[in-house]
């Protein structure tokens, strides 16, 4: 019952959606850095590369950055209300991908990019003409968004399917009670994860099995649990 004990006081709930909350915001700020870095530099070609990153600076800093963010925490809201989510948090990417593709988020960065050029110039920070080919290009850089965007969450549905293939190894090596090759995958596994949105659905699974893993391990490799210890390690996700 020690090995119990100790498992219990370890394991920590995490919060969900403040993990899923920080994660969109990492990930959304550095797919639309990006694509802007892009779009600003095919649409000022003459401007050396410091006056570009000026540019995006003073965007980001006059309104774009907390729009973005603000944006992007209320993608949730929105999945909450027209997705049916009833805590509020993501449970698969399915529901992320409807948030961002339904939620308005390219036409409110449309918004944001119009206001925050509106300040710069209001400021000096950007001419009058260099805004202007800015607002005659902003397709340009809302396109270079939406692909990145894509093309991100394209690669979360890849690592989820690795993270899956990895799981379904470790099982095959559990039930075979080879702990070298169920550590080999349980390596990768934690890899993956540092990757990912944090959901539910894969959270759950990915915590059940560290939970065996960790529990087998603390007993020299032995595989020989008591039925409360899988109980409880099946319970504690």
């Amino acid at each position: 019952m020690e090995l119990l004990q100790e498992l219990t006081n370890n394991f920590k709930i995490s919060d969900l959606g403040k993990e899923q909350g920080q994660f969109m915001n990492n990930m959304m700020n550095s797919v639309i850095n990006t694509a802007l870095d892009i779009g600003l530099r095919a649409l000022l070609p003459d401007l050396i590369e410091q006056q570009v990153i000026d540019i995006k600076n003073s965007l980001f800093t006059e309104g774009l950055q907390e729009g973005i963010n603000t944006a992007i925490n209320s993608l949730k809201d929105f999945a909450k209300s027209a997705l049916g989510i009833v805590t509020g948090d993501f449970e698969n990417i399915s529901q992320v991908q409807n948030a961002v593709e339904k939620g308005g988020i390219i036409d409110t960065i449309s918004n944001l990019i119009d206001f925050a050029l509106d300040k710069c110039m209001d400021k000096g920070l950007i001419d009058k003409n260099t805004a202007s080919l800015i607002d005659k290009g902003k397709d340009v850089i809302l396109d270079n968004i939406s692909q990145n965007i894509e093309g991100t969450l394209n690669e979360q549905i890849k690592g989820i399917e690795k993270l899956n293939k990895y799981s379904e190894n470790w099982n095959k090596y559990y039930n075979e009670k080879d702990f070298d090759g169920m550590e080999k995958e349980f390596t990768k596994i934690k890899k993956q994860l540092k990757e990912l949105i944090p959901l539910e659905e894969t959270l759950k699974n990915a915590r059940e099995i560290e939970n065996i893993h960790t529990l087998i391990k603390n007993n020299n490799g032995n595989f020989n649990l008591s039925q409360d210890e899988l109980d409880l390690a099946k319970k504690l996700v």
